[in-house]
């Protein structure tokens, strides 16, 4: 038998970055693969409880109650792209429109969304599809929610984006259980309508991973196969368990011919933003459009964090008659915060924090272009923000200023504006 892959490498993510799903549990068109990190996984967290409560009339439980379960994840993206800035950003903070820019790209205007989406969502929800090694299992999760993420920018470095990202259990796999019923010596069983994935016959092969009897009457037992067709429906050459010819029930456990989402789309590709590309103002006016007076950071920073959080709760809410996967996502309220590391080189941020006052934070990386004067870009403005720490410390033999920014929300331009400029159309866009 072939041996099934179960590199990491082989993953794959894919998601509906373009339009965001028009109800909780209604899933998406996937749209695009993204590039995360290897060890990024989505799992399926089972709701379980035993019995052990209850007076059974023994010492220890015998029974389990399913209470289905709810899916988390990370996305990280330590060489992180326009794209994925967008993705996250747009699913983060809930409100995204696009217009052209130049005759191939588009730019993307992201702002923290006005109160809830709707009655069962606060923020917009996209659905996403992991594919777990080569062979062995792909996902397909309803209802995903960005809860929190962290961009950093650290002098030499990549720009980086990580989000943590919560879903509401609901979850479609490609992986199928049929139940045949054939004879006890027989040795060949036929699918009732599906194929089984795979070009070649020990991918095929190796796409059949279980196939089990019930021989004797309420023994399951296992059965060895050989060769699976690359008929629809497939026929599987399997060993006969030994019998006379009474007709018994078999279980194969198969990947189906992929159909549907099961195809993945294609990855979009971008140049990653590196941090000698950003620009980083601190101060001035910001207008609604354009940032103007201000001081610029240069060589004194050494590194920005964005933190950013939901607090979205996925919730089983009654009446909605799903036992198995949330109804509800509601957003426990926002927060955002930005970490500044600089070198001690004046008395600038102390003064802040004696006055109390407030000011506007600029960022903007450019990286190529994608048609002439036209760059792939991301700018963010946080239009209110206020020192709350600024510890002075030692970093080698330099003087060093770890400074904590609150971002508040300002009454005009509100807590943040972000704009990614790129070749995709739109991100988290209603149908």
């Amino acid at each position: 038998m072939s041996i099934r892959n179960t590199m990491a490498t082989y993953n794959l993510l894919a998601v509906s970055a373009a339009l965001r799903e028009s109800a909780i549990n209604v899933e998406q068109t996937l749209d695009a693969c993204m590039l995360v990190a290897m060890a990024d996984i989505i799992n399926l967290n089972p709701r379980r409880e035993s019995n052990a409560d209850e007076a059974i009339g023994k010492e220890e439980p015998d029974s389990i109650y399913d209470l289905g379960g709810l899916a988390e994840g990370t996305l990280n993206f330590s060489k992180a792209q326009p794209q994925h800035f967008a993705l996250v950003l747009a699913y983060a903070l809930g409100q995204c429109s696009s217009v052209a820019a130049g005759s191939a790209g588009y730019k993307h205007t992201i702002t923290p969304i006005t109160f809830d989406l709707d009655a069962a969502r606060s923020n917009p929800s996209f659905t996403a599809a992991m594919r777990y090694g080569n062979q062995v299992l792909r996902r397909r999760f309803a209802s995903m929610f960005v809860d929190s993420f962290a961009a950093t920018f650290a002098k030499d470095e990549w720009a980086k984006i990580s989000a943590a990202i919560k879903g509401s259990g609901k979850v479609t796999t490609n992986v199928y259980e049929e139940t045949i019923s054939a004879l006890d010596n027989a040795t060949s069983l036929t699918l009732a309508t599906n194929g089984v994935q795979g070009a070649d016959a020990a991918t095929r092969l190796s796409n059949v991973q279980r196939i089990i009897a019930e021989y004797p009457s309420g023994t399951w037992v296992e059965v060895a196969y050989s060769v699976v067709s690359g008929a629809t429906p497939a026929v599987i050459t399997i060993t006969s368990v030994g019998g006379s010819g009474a007709s018994i029930n078999y279980k194969v456990l198969y990947i189906p011919t992929e159909s549907g989402w099961m195809t993945f789309p294609s990855r979009v590709n971008e140049t990653p933003m590196r941090v000698v590309q950003l620009l980083v103002n601190i101060g001035g006016k910001w207008n609604g459009s354009a940032i103007a007076g201000g001081h610029q950071l240069a060589a004194e920073l050494k590194s920005l964090e964005w933190s950013f959080k939901n607090g979205i709760a996925p919730e089983f809410a009654p009446g909605s008659g799903n036992l198995y996967y949330a109804s509800r996502a509601i957003r426990t309220g926002r927060e955002q915060s930005l970490s500044l590391g600089r070198e001690f080189r004046d008395y600038c941020y102390q003064q802040h924090i004696d006055l109390n006052d407030t000011f506007v934070v600029y960022m903007i990386a450019e990286g190529a272009e994608y048609e002439a004067g036209h760059k792939y870009t991301l700018e963010v403005v946080f239009p209110k923000v206020a020192v709350m720490t600024a510890p002075i410390g030692v970093d080698g033999k330099r003087l060093s200023e770890a400074l904590t920014l609150q971002v508040l929300e300002d009454d005009t331009y509100g807590s943040v504006v972000a704009y990614v400029k790129n070749k995709q159309v739109k991100y988290a866009a209603a149908a």
